[in-house]
C-alpha cells in the first residue's frame, strides 16, 4: 500500500514538473517575440488587411498577419480554426470590421486580454439596415471605406509612436488615391442614378446607396442555391412589373440564378467585384473598385 503511494505521489510529482516545463516554454516564447521589439498585429479578414497593408507598409518591426485565409470571404458563421486562435494567440493588435462581421470577436479577446482591439466601423454613420440586422459591408462605400482608413490609422499613431509619422503618411497617400477614385465614380457615373436593379449579394448595398441606384435586395445569404421557387419566381415577376434591366451578383457568386432570372426577364447580369477576396496586391481595393467603375459605365 505505502509503495502504492509512493508511485502515485512520484507520478503526479512528474506530471507536475512537464506541465510547468510547458507553460514555461509557451511563456518564454511569448517573452522572445516582444523583446525583439516586433509590434503583431492581426487583422480579422481580407478587406481589413488591405486597409493595413497599405498603412504600415514601410514600418519597421511590424508583423502583419490576417486571420482567416484570403479566400474565405465574408465571415458570416465563420467558426475560429485553431490556426486561427495560433495566430491572435502573441498578436499586439487586432484589427476589425465590426458592426456584427466578426460574430466570434468576445472569444478572440477572451483569448489574448493584453491584445488591443480596433473597429474600424468606429463613428460610422452611414449604416443600413436589412432584415438581419446591421448589413455590416460597409467598404463597398468608398466613403465608409476612407473613414476605416482613417480610424485604423488613428489607432495604429496612438499605440505606435515610433513609425506614427510613417502611418500618417500612408494613410493620407491612400485616402488621396481613394479620393481620386471617388471622383471618378461620381463624374463618370451620373446616368446611373435612378436606375432600378435587382441584386442578390447584400455586399453591394452600400455601393449602390452611394450611386443613387433604385435597388431591390434579395436575401440570399451568399448563397444563391438558397433561393426557393417561390423567391425566384417573386423575383422574376418583379423584374417584369417593374421593367428592371439590371441584375447585380458577386463576380465570385453562383451565376445559376441570376442566369436564370436573365433568361426569364431579358435583363442584363453585372458581375461586380465586392473585394471580399483577392490578391494580397495593397492596390487590390482599387483595382477592384475600378473594375467596377468600368463595368458600372455600361449600365
Amino acid at each position: 500500500m505505502k509503495k502504492s503511494i509512493k508511485y502515485i505521489i512520484i507520478a503526479i510529482i512528474v506530471i507536475a514538473i512537464i506541465v510547468a516545463l510547458v507553460i514555461l516554454n509557451i511563456n518564454r516564447d511569448k517573452q522572445e517575440s516582444k523583446e525583439d521589439g516586433t509590434l503583431k498585429m492581426v487583422t480579422s479578414f481580407y478587406p481589413m488587411y488591405i486597409i493595413a497593408e497599405n498603412i504600415t507598409e514601410g514600418a519597421e518591426n511590424i508583423e502583419l498577419v490576417n486571420m482567416a485565409d484570403v479566400n474565405v470571404g465574408c465571415l458570416h458563421d465563420y467558426t475560429l480554426t485553431t490556426e486561427d486562435m495560433k495566430k491572435v494567440e502573441n498578436a499586439d493588435i487586432f484589427i476589425m470590421n465590426g458592426l456584427g462581421m466578426e460574430s466570434f470577436i468576445d472569444k478572440v479577446i477572451s483569448s489574448n486580454t493584453n491584445m488591443e482591439v480596433i473597429d474600424s466601423s468606429t463613428n460610422m454613420q452611414n449604416i443600413i439596415l436589412d432584415e438581419n440586422g446591421v448589413n455590416a459591408h460597409i467598404w463597398t462605400s468608398i466613403d465608409n471605406y476612407i473613414l476605416q482608413v482613417e480610424n485604423i490609422a488613428e489607432a495604429l499613431i496612438q499605440k505606435d509612436e515610433v513609425n506614427a509619422e510613417k502611418y500618417k503618411a500612408n494613410a493620407d497617400g491612400y485616402i488621396e488615391k481613394l479620393e481620386e477614385l471617388k471622383n471618378s465614380y461620381s463624374s463618370e457615373l451620373q446616368d446611373v442614378k435612378g436606375t432600378k436593379a435587382i441584386c442578390l449579394n447584400e455586399a453591394f448595398a452600400y455601393l449602390g446607396q452611394d450611386l443613387g441606384l433604385d435597388m431591390t435586395m434579395v436575401e440570399t445569404n451568399h448563397e444563391e442555391s438558397t433561393m426557393s421557387a417561390e423567391m425566384l419566381r417573386n423575383v422574376i415577376d418583379e423584374i417584369k412589373n417593374e421593367n428592371i434591366q439590371v441584375i447585380i451578383v458577386d463576380k465570385n457568386d453562383s451565376k445559376t440564378n441570376a442566369e436564370t432570372i436573365a433568361n426569364e426577364t431579358g435583363a442584363k447580369i453585372y458581375e461586380l467585384n465586392s473585394g471580399l477576396t483577392g490578391s494580397e496586391d495593397k492596390d487590390s481595393y482599387l483595382n477592384a473598385m475600378k473594375e467596377n467603375l468600368e463595368l458600372l459605365k455600361s449600365i
